[in-house]
């Protein structure tokens, strides 16, 4: 059906795009009129939190972003950053939370389709995608259909166009029950005098319409994730995109071909809000005008209305300024991959953007203020609480370390993720050399005999919930040790900072300390904040999400050869723990589990010794002592233990010290903290090395036979055998239940 472009704008009609009264004010003050319904629909598409980041921008800039190694940090479809010989890596990290919530199939793979679209934009092709996932509670009556759903969007997508997924998170928490998180991963390598920006060039060139047709799918897509959910969540399902990974697949080859003919001068990907936002960019970057003429648009479905084409979010699209003295050869690339190649407007010099329909001018916009300019707010906000300190000693100790540990193995939140990664193309292009399960993800660099990358996701929600400045310290600081534990050295980071409605000034402070905490961690570790993502209103009847500012980084490694794993521990080799003994339990997931508690603040983190120790960790691995790293975190010690040996089939003699408290001691998630196995020829110099270097360390024994044996404060065998058993059969007998246990909703 045709809407009216000439419908009236009544109060109901605002409110229903999302503009608030006196954004809608600033509107007619800008244009000196009423806007045409077309053009309510872009200021919506544009000004919204999706978009615009107007709640969150004015904190963002606070962010450390250049570095020697930053080519483009960000404002960019996606970070770039130098890794040497003429090539750079391209990455960022993007949410999709909303439509997986409500679709969760087709969100999840649009999710993973649209960061592949923003780094292969660029001139990258694609080596890696992570995906970092929460939902709620297991026992909650949809988790167990949005795990199911997410889980094969992604593998679906990722798996057809043929990227490896090497990394990622899979976490349950209640504060998710409403309201999922699904957050996307990718990145890519070219070379450094290839790289394609967004920004328009020149008067009178042609905007090209790139890829597959325009449909009705995800329209108000961008403006539905820039609201809360409510009892209206069913009448959004038309607001979610459809994806076609082997269109995208197309879509790439035919954009890497088309970048080496010389014909792009600019090139954007049509996410979120689609037309109209890669128009409005590309322009507004230029300070350029653009000129629209929809009739040229490709479409799918008849009689669509201006309103639906500018904010159609239909996938596997790009707009493009093209040298026009290159189209037939632009052209013909295009038709060989069957995909559409159609001219629908072209750049002015007036800093207007004009929209033509079916002869009729549908809007007329100054282009500046649509892209450049949307509102800007210093929401009001108030210092979250923090969690009073509490001593270890309040806390309960285990009744039963050995069976402790095999709980917690076997818990929804640490155990094995082999049902999740198993599911997605881990293998693809051959390059991968670390698989999920270890600290990062690992990727050799085609066409180098040594060069690989590494790749991390984390955050600590629960830390941030107690903490936000401290939890955002340690989202950086974990990442940045998991890829220090295979011995590569972290480059850049890319940010998903996911949290409540900013208009609540309790939320606006988590959003404002965790911003605060990441900066603080990311000038000490030299490890800029180069892309990213900030995803607002993640709510479901006023009850928000836990704070959830995702951290994703690439490390690089110069030999492979000297990479470690946390799996090849030998026989005879000593287990050193650096960095101190475990003695902080607030907030540690072996309260969560064995006590079903969250006290106390979270383990302060000291970037100083953060990366005093990891610089040392590194240099050992690389210098040949290790011959396996693990860095510490949920679960502390025993976990960390726990997993070394499941991973190698090994077992240990461990006595971990003597202290006071044994759960502490175990289970303390002290930052900061790596556990390394040393041959036995290498060990005593190690230990001179670390003592030398300041580094706090201790042996904790020896790898050999077929269980864990603790010694000392706790005496207790567990063999490996039982450890792999619970770890890995949480996930796969939850996911084969014939029915999920009911909660109430």
């Amino acid at each position: 059906m045709k809407i009216n472009n000439t419908a009236p704008i009544t109060d109901e009609l605002i409110a229903a795009h999302g503009l608030k009264p006196d954004e809608y004010e600033r509107i007619l003050s800008l244009i000196g009129r009423e806007p045409s319904f077309t053009e309510l629909g872009i200021f919506s598409a544009m000004w919204n939190e999706h978009c615009s980041y107007k709640s969150s921008k004015k904190w963002l800039r606070t962010l450390p972003t250049t570095g020697p190694q930053v080519i483009h940090g960000p404002g960019e479809n996606a970070g770039v950053v130098d890794i040497g010989d003429g090539e750079c890596v391209i990455f960022k990290m993007e949410s999709h939370n909303h439509p997986s919530y409500i679709e969760p199939y087709q969100g999840a793979a649009t999710g993973v389709g649209g960061i592949l679209r923003d780094v292969f934009t660029m001139g990258a092709r694609p080596i890696a995608a992570m995906n970092a996932l929460r939902f709620g509670e297991p026992e909650h009556s949809k988790t167990r259909h949005l795990v199911h759903g997410v889980v094969s969007g992604v593998g679906g997508y990722g798996n057809s166009f043929g990227v490896p997924t090497v990394g990622g998170e899979v976490e349950f928490n209640a504060r998710y029950n409403g309201n999922c998180l699904v957050n996307a991963f990718a990145a890519g390598i070219a070379k450094t005098d290839a790289i394609f920006l967004s920004e328009a060039k020149g008067v009178g060139l042609p905007i090209v319409y790139l890829g597959a047709k325009t449909g009705r799918d995800g329209v108000g897509g961008a403006t539905m994730a820039s609201a809360e959910f409510d009892e209206t969540i069913e009448e959004k399902r038309p607001t979610v995109q459809v994806g076609d990974p082997f269109t995208e697949k197309c879509l790439l080859e035919a954009c890497l071909e088309l970048m080496k003919t010389g014909a792009v001068i600019a090139i954007q990907d049509m996410g979120a809000a689609g037309l109209t936002c890669s128009a409005v960019e590309m322009g507004a970057k230029g300070d350029l005008g653009v000129e629209l003429i929809l009739d040229d648009v490709p479409v799918r479905e008849d009689h669509m209305s201006a309103y639906e084409m500018m904010l159609s979010e239909s996938q596997e699209r790009m707009l493009m300024v093209l040298d026009p003295a290159k189209e037939e050869e632009a052209k013909a690339i295009f038709v060989k991959w069957g995909l559409d190649f159609a001219i629908v407007g072209k750049t002015t010099d007036d800093l207007r953007f004009r929209v033509m329909h079916q002869g009729e001018e549908v809007a007329n916009l100054p282009i500046k203020e649509l892209g450049d300019e949307a509102p800007e707010y210093d929401r009001p906000w108030i210092e979250p609480g923090v969690w009073n300190p509490m001593a270890s000693s309040e806390f309960p100790e285990a009744e039963d370390y050995g069976q402790a540990v095999l709980t917690m193995l076997g818990s929804a939140n640490l155990s094995s993720r082999r049902w999740v990664w198993e599911q997605y193309d881990t293998l693809i292009q051959g390059n991968s050399l670390q698989l999920p399960g270890g600290d990062a993800g690992v990727v050799r660099v085609d066409g180098h005999d040594t060069k690989a990358l590494a790749f991390s996701s984390d955050v600590t929600p629960r830390y941030c919930e107690a903490d936000a400045f401290e939890g955002g310290k340690q989202a950086v600081a974990e990442c940045w040790r998991n890829i220090t534990a295979t011995g590569a050295e972290p480059l850049a980071s890319t940010d998903n900072l996911n949290f409540g409605n900013p208009e609540r000034p309790e939320i606006m402070g988590q959003f404002v300390k965790a911003v605060e905490g990441i900066g603080a961690a990311c000038s000490a570790l030299n490890f800029p904040i180069v892309s990213g993502n900030v995803s607002l209103y993640n709510e479901t009847f006023g009850e928000a999400i836990l704070p959830t500012p995702t951290i994703a980084g690439v490390g690089i490694l110069p030999d492979w050869n000297q990479m470690a794993r946390i799996g090849t521990m030998k026989d005879g080799d000593h287990v050193f723990l650096l960095g101190g003994d475990g003695s902080h339990l607030g907030q540690s997931i072996y309260l969560e589990i064995m006590h079903q508690r969250a006290d106390g603040p979270p383990p302060p983190v000291d970037l100083a010794i953060e990366k005093r120790n990891g610089d040392f960790v590194r240099s050992a691995i690389r210098n040949g002592q290790v011959t396996s790293c693990h860095d510490l975190s949920d679960g502390g010690l025993a976990i960390a233990l726990a997993e070394m040996c499941i991973a190698s089939g090994k077992g240990m003699e461990i006595n971990p010290g003597e202290a006071d408290l044994a759960h502490a001691l175990l289970f303390g998630e002290d930052q900061a903290r790596y556990v390394v196995t040393i041959p036995d020829a290498d060990a005593n110099f190690f230990a001179i090395n670390a003592e030398t270097a300041g580094i706090p360390f201790r042996d904790l024994g020896i790898v050999g036979g077929d269980a864990l044996t603790l010694t000392g404060i706790v005496s207790t065998t567990i063999s490996v055998a039982d450890m792999r058993n619970a770890h890995e059969n949480w996930f796969p007998q939850y996911m084969s239940a014939e029915q999920a246990p009911i909660a109430a909703e």
